[in-house]
């Protein structure tokens, strides 16, 4: 999963580390780029290990050590939904890869970049530069602006090619429900997130959903980041530990709310499970170096139970007939087949490891092993009955290639006095009889990139009923009745993370931080979720006592948040913008939170989630909230206080990320323009009605009402008219605001750069396209 966060030291772990300094070189003072095969440290131990447990040939012992010593490629990946797609493609094909070929040669490569061959469609891409060398070399630097500008406005992510590959596996439809376990940094979540969107049309939203989940609210600020760029109201960041990740059953947990109102599902189960575990990180030795420093067989001893228990909870939640992967970026087989022959020793038959060696042929991947040892501070053992009593806390039955415990064996434990080593001719080395052979490890020195492990399950039936039991009782929630803050016409249905973001960092959704004067009950005009009055009444009948909710939630340091359900506000939207509930249904879709609604019950920010996100969150609130939600759907309107505001003027503009979702359902407030005019505002920013180049356009904003309107770019002069057009995947749009005498741009600088560099690409490719026409036409 790229990193080795969170592992458990061992009490060993420190000492052996200090014991062996002499076996681990200091790194070098000043890398020199040019010379990769100069490693930059190294560690005797793992060499040992490594070759002890044979995950290569010996003859291929040296090509594998010096590409871990080689600095990782860069790698990227084109957001295959992005408007800008193609484009990005042909740019990458057409200019990149001839610019940068002379560097590549000079560095002894045959290629600068090219398009990893087993990524579907040539949306991922494979740089022969390092990061460091593409930050660093002023030839790259136009290269290095490029990925940097596509990269922030979510057009491109930057990302290892082999945490590419799980999602690729995992075989998701846009009708799924996705659970991504330990989800940050949010790659593989932007991943599936665009394999959810793929067929869908213009104006339509997929009925699966993403939920990425972290137990390091850090991380998930970082994760709730890196998806915002995704535009999508089918997301859901939750900040639960994975092994204890909640099913929402209401069959086992009621409340009040749930036999007033049903659900339309009564228990959160999904279609497709990633379970990318937390690991000691071996595979990424050579984007972080320090790891050799600090590595021992400890660390993945260490893991191996937790990894364990996230794979169960990760099959738990799977429905029967879904597939699960389970990976790690580590090459350690006590992280990765040791976990998996464990957890199909505990399913049986109800999860099947699946062979998908028929599957991405040019992916080049070695199979499972069958055979291993473990490793500890008494040295190597080839069976669990082999283990000294006393070290049996951390070695445990479930690392070994059988699994087999003393009774399952003849013999019992030997002392630690009695074997501090096995040898080959006391105890055979175990061979497990499951077939791991269909799990995949991907090596360095294959395909000139990181180490990773992946096993993809197929649960066939539920599992064995003891499994389920010893699963919810870990996972259980006690019965919560609907307290004050529940009891209110305000319907609570999750809790926000409280976050920093990092200066100069852009707002993260869903981020907020507690008013010092707290939270002040709104007035009877009061914005939000007046529709919920009923249950509230409902609750009176029963003795309940309405309240407003305070700012704090249930979870300490969150926020609470609630469905909008003010006619007042969602009937001047839609008015005001045209849109139609048929086509796109706002009551029940739109959310804030407590933190957005003002001391006097004004709603700053509105968020719009999808049917399967809203389902969910209502879920959660039936069941006494046990999932922590840190951000959820997007964040579509803004309120904007501004001056020139009328009676009939909407104080809510459309958001840049909520555009593209919303604009194919608008039927108001739509401006049309062309090429020359387009690129005069987002040059100038803000231009006069009178001063726009076509004069049609400039009357036409001038009829417009006062507030938050779009423009759209359109092909030539004759799409002027009132006539709506048809949009497309690839159709460019701009929020602004329409003010008295002036159109302005409502676009971050970042994008107005990013749109101005492509229409001029645009322009340039469509005047070649007309002077080869013309040249065809003179001969």
């Amino acid at each position: 999963m790229g990193r080795g966060r969170r592992h458990r030291d061992t009490t060993w772990k420190r000492n052996q580390i200090e014991n062996s300094n002499e076996n681990v070189e200091k790194p070098i003072a000043s890398f020199d780029s040019n010379n990769f095969q100069k490693p930059i440290c190294s560690n005797l131990h793992f060499e040992e290990y490594y070759k002890e447990q044979r995950i290569v040939k010996a003859e291929e012992w040296d090509s594998f050590m010096e590409f871990l010593h080689k600095p990782l490629p860069a790698a990227f990946r084109v957001n295959s939904n992005g408007q800008f797609c193609d484009e990005i493609r042909l740019k990458l094909e057409n200019d990149f890869m001839k610019s940068l070929q002379a560097e590549a040669i000079e560095s002894g490569e045959l290629e600068a970049i090219k398009p990893l061959p087993w990524y579907p469609k040539t949306l991922a891409w494979h740089s022969n530069f390092s990061r460091k060398e593409i930050r660093k070399n002023q030839i790259l630097e136009r290269f290095h602006e490029f990925l940097k500008l596509e990269t922030e406005v979510g057009n491109m992510t930057r990302q290892e090619s082999v945490s590419m590959v799980p999602p690729l596996f995992l075989d998701v439809h846009p009708d799924h429900f996705v659970l991504d376990m330990c989800a940050a940094p949010g790659s593989k979540t932007f991943q599936l997130l665009e394999i959810i969107h793929e067929s869908s049309e213009p104006g339509s939203l997929p009925n699966g959903m993403v939920v990425a989940n972290d137990v390091d609210y850090k991380r998930c600020n970082l994760l709730i980041h890196q998806t915002k760029r995704t535009c999508t109201t089918n997301l859901m960041v939750t900040n639960n530990e994975g092994q204890h990740f909640p099913s929402c059953n209401t069959k086992r947990t009621l409340s009040v709310a749930s036999e007033i109102n049903p659900h339309p599902i009564d228990q959160l189960l999904f279609d497709r499970v990633l379970c990318d575990v937390p690991c000691s990180g071996d595979g990424t030795l050579r984007k972080a170096p320090d790891i050799w420093r600090r590595w021992n067989s400890g660390s993945g001893n260490g893991l191996h139970s937790l990894q364990v228990v996230l794979a169960m909870r990760g099959l738990s939640l799977l429905k029967v007939g879904g597939r699960m992967i389970y990976s790690t970026c580590s090459m350690n087989p006590i992280e990765d087949e040791a976990v998996v022959a464990e957890i199909l020793r505990r399913c049986g038959c109800s999860v099947e490891l699946v062979d998908v060696s028929d599957k991405l042929p040019e992916l080049i991947r070695r199979p499972g092993l069958t055979k291993w040892k473990v490793h500890d501070r008494g040295g190597w053992y080839r069976s669990y009955k082999d283990v000294p009593k006393s070290q049996r806390d951390g070695v445990l039955r479930s690392m070994f290639p059988s699994g087999k415990s003393d009774k399952d064996s003849t013999g019992g434990g030997n002392s630690y006095e009695e074997m501090a080593y096995i040898s080959s001719e006391e105890s055979a080395v175990e061979v497990c009889d499951l077939p791991l052979e269909r799990c995949m490890r991907i090596l360095p020195h294959d395909q000139n990139t990181g180490g990773f492990f992946i096993a993809v399950l197929h649960k066939v039936s539920p599992l064995p009923e003891f499994q389920e039991k010893l699963n919810h009782r870990r996972n259980s929630f006690t019965r919560n009745n609907i307290n004050s803050s529940e009891k209110s016409s305000y319907e609570a249905v999750s809790d926000t993370v409280v976050t920093k973001p990092e200066e100069g960092a852009e707002e993260i959704v869903l981020e907020a931080t507690v008013s010092e004067n707290g939270f002040k009950p709104p007035e009877k005009e009061s914005t939000c979720d007046e529709g919920i009055v009923e249950l509230a009444q409902k609750l009176d009948d029963m003795g309940g006592k309405r309240e407003v909710p305070s700012m704090q939630g249930k979870w300490k340091g969150l926020y609470p948040v609630v469905f909008l359900r003010d006619e007042t506000v969602i009937d001047g939207i839609k008015t005001f913008y045209g849109i139609k509930d048929e086509t796109f249904p706002l009551y029940g879709h739109l959310v804030t939170r407590n933190s957005d609604i003002s001391s006097h019950g004004n709603v700053k920010r509105i968020y719009y989630v999808s049917k399967a996100v809203k389902d969910v969150l209502e879920l959660n609130f039936a069941v006494g909230k046990p999932l922590k939600i840190s951000s959820v759907g997007l964040k579509m309107f803004e309120k904007q206080s501004a001056k020139e505001c009328e009676a009939n003027c909407c104080s809510f503009r459309i958001t840049s990320e909520g555009l593209p979702v919303i604009l194919p359902h608008m039927t108001k407030q739509i401006l049309y323009a062309t090429m020359a005019d387009f690129k005069n505002l987002l040059q100038h920013k803000s231009i006069k009605f009178l001063d726009f180049i076509h004069p049609q356009i400039g009357e036409k904003a001038a009829k417009l009402a006062l507030g938050s309107c779009v423009m759209v770019l359109v092909d030539d002069d004759t799409q002027l008219g009132s006539e709506p057009v048809k949009l497309k995947t690839s159709t460019i749009a701009i929020g602004c605001w329409k003010g008295k005498a002036s159109l302005t741009v409502m676009v971050t600088t970042v994008d107005c750069h990013q749109l101005i560099e492509r229409l001029s690409d645009r322009s340039k490719e469509v005047e070649i396209a007309e002077n080869c026409l013309k040249s065809a036409e003179t001969a």
